[in-house]
């Protein structure tokens, strides 16, 4: 099942970003599934924002 997206201006914290991202990899030789993969994808696209400073923090 997909995670619930975060509300529109609530920006997640890059610690919980990079505990999601690495939850996805339960091992380092098991390839993602294309659902897992897009996922992976938005989270570190997230990350990058938030790491850039291009997101306020959530209230």
């Amino acid at each position: 099942m997909p995670p619930t997206p975060p509300s529109p201006g609530a920006a997640r914290s890059a610690e919980e970003l990079n505990a999601r991202i690495r939850a996805l990899w339960s091992h380092p030789q098991v390839p993602l599934t294309a659902e897992q993969r897009a996922e992976y994808e938005e989270l570190c696209a997230e990350l990058r924002q938030v790491q850039r400073g291009d997101v306020a923090p959530a209230a």
